[in-house]
């Protein structure tokens, strides 16, 4: 039986099925023998000439050649009138769609006939940018073929739209490409909120229901060898660019799934980014990059959205370039500017619940893979300790992250996680651990408004009794609030001089003997 006008034998619809003898992408065979389907004519409810088929009502399956396509649904054409699902009512008059169903309806239409047309057999051989402008060129065609008077408006959103369901993360492009935004929530396939220059804004972008968004998840997490379903219904990866993704889907995500992504730019904030955005002073910074110099043990503590990742990140890049360094995460998402990085990343159970790696056993392994330094994303666990002794033997420099208010709750923090890892060790003897192995405690907050500051730089000194004895050596301190709800203050220096100098003057890095007087440095 033929598809419409076209004569394309119907049974080679659907996915991965036969193609002929067609190489790469190909048009629709003209005039090829065979019997038409039904093109709309009142009454007619099936397909005439296969027999047994009473009714076409669309399509949906896998497409396995294009890569991280998970499905596609929607009608198929019949000499370009829509057949079952796709604009038919079942006796054959057609439904009068609102403007924007007519467009989605040829969307699939169009995003159907073109899965149809594609030899998967060929589609590993082509690089991607030329997969890219061949299937672009499709669907062009394919778009004179449905409905040649389209305006040029609606045209290039089909293409762009379909471009992005094929390559890309549908809808998410949009956002993804605006690098004014820092976080996108999606609460259900209907709801989409980001965070825009510190406000959460809802935006008009939308799926087209569950099974949709379901698909784009399910294409993100398999890009990193990560499953997503109902036995294992939470999620974290990571996209292409490096962004942070979870997700939770039902039944434990009660209203549709939920997804939170930590947009980070392709090209991450460097130190000149964060001084325009007076997120620290040039003292601050300049004394910091003295103590990743002379290989100082740093901690950096703050609130879920303060910009631990990215100050991290900042910090890293004045690491020397002839050092060797591991970075351990549970999602891959630091961008070290050096060229001796390994890069490691914890491993969840599978199906069976067998194969789980740790970052525990990562920090293990990393100590036999003979690294300069040790950076773990955030310690969450057990690994804390591991960590910490790691900084106590001979790998000084190494960098973490917490999640803490404080500097003195940060180290409230990592004695909380090494006692519910199980380990019952004296607190003083995890103390005397801790202040030998900080150096400094770095605070990062996200204060009112928005704007994500550097609010404390704080040296740990020693043991005094059962006490760690902490310094700060520089502080923000908040003033007011303005009309529009940010929050404003100044950077202060407190007056006093670091223990460390004489380590960072030993590496050669020196400041004026009045560098360390109280003053205030900057008021935002």
């Amino acid at each position: 039986m033929g598809l419409g006008n076209t004569g394309r034998p119907f049974g080679n619809t659907g996915f991965g099925g036969r193609f002929g003898n067609r190489s790469g992408l190909s048009s629709p065979a003209t005039g090829a023998p065979g019997v038409t389907g039904a093109t709309g004519a009142p009454g007619v409810t099936g397909v005439t000439g296969v027999p047994g088929v009473t009714g076409v009502t669309g399509v949906t399956g896998g497409v396995t050649g294009i890569p991280g396509r998970t499905g596609i649904t929607g009608g198929v054409t019949a000499g370009g009138t829509p057949i079952g699902g796709a604009g038919l009512k079942p006796g054959g008059d057609r439904e009068v769609d609102a403007p924007g169903d007519k467009f989605d309806s040829l969307k699939r239409q169009i995003h159907l006939q073109l899965v149809d047309k594609l030899d998967f057999s060929k589609l590993g051989e082509m690089d991607q940018g030329t997969l890219k402008t061949e299937v672009k060129a499709l669907i062009e065609t394919l778009i004179d073929e449905q409905n040649p008077i389209i305006n040029r408006q609606k045209r290039s959103e089909i293409v762009k739209e379909i471009m992005d369901e094929v390559f890309g993360f549908g809808p998410l492009e949009l956002l993804l490409k605006d690098d004014k935004i820092g976080d996108i929530m999606i609460n259900g396939p209907k709801t989409i909120f980001i965070e825009k220059g510190g406000k959460i804004q809802k935006t008009d972008v939308v799926f087209k229901d569950n099974q949709h968004l379901l698909q784009i998840i399910d294409r993100i997490v398999a890009r990193v060898g990560r499953r997503v379903d109902e036995t294992s219904p939470m999620v974290d990866a990571r996209l292409p660019n490096g962004s942070r993704f979870n997700a939770i889907i039902p039944p434990l995500a009660l209203d549709g799934p939920a997804v939170t992504i930590r947009v980070f730019g392709s090209k991450p904030l460097g130190k000149e980014d964060l001084l325009k955005f007076k997120a620290f002073t040039p003292e601050m910074i300049l004394m910091l990059e003295g103590a990743m110099k002379a290989r100082l043990n740093v901690v950096i503590s703050g609130g879920t959205g303060s910009g631990k990742t990215t100050l991290l990140n900042t910090l890293s890049s004045f690491i020397p370039h002839d050092e060797r360094v591991i970075t351990i995460e549970d999602a891959a998402e630091l961008q070290l500017q050096q060229p001796h990085v390994v890069r490691l990343e914890t491993r969840p159970a599978n199906i069976e619940g067998k194969g789980a790696v740790t970052a525990t056993d990562l920090v293990k392994n990393a100590l036999r893979m003979r690294p300069d330094r040790i950076i773990i994303g955030e310690c969450r666990g057990a690994e804390t300790l591991d960590m910490i002794q790691a900084m106590n033997t001979g790998h000084e420099g190494s960098m973490t992250t917490v999640h803490a208010n404080t500097p003195r709750d940060a180290i409230a923090r990592l004695e909380t996680m090494i006692s519910m890892a199980g380990l019952e060790l004296p607190i003083r003897a995890l103390r005397q651990q801790f202040a030998s192995a900080i150096d400094l405690i770095i605070q990062a907050n996200r204060l009112q408004g928005g704007p994500r500051k550097v609010t404390s730089i704080t040296e740990v000194v020693n043991m005094e009794g059962d006490t760690i004895i902490m310094q700060e050596i520089f502080g923000f301190k908040q003033t007011h609030v303005d009309e529009t709800g940010r929050a404003h203050g100044q950077f202060w220096c407190h007056g006093i001089r670091p223990t460390f100098m004489d380590r960072l003057e030993a590496k050669g890095f020196h400041v004026p003997p009045d560098f360390f007087r109280q003053r205030m440095l900057l008021e935002d």
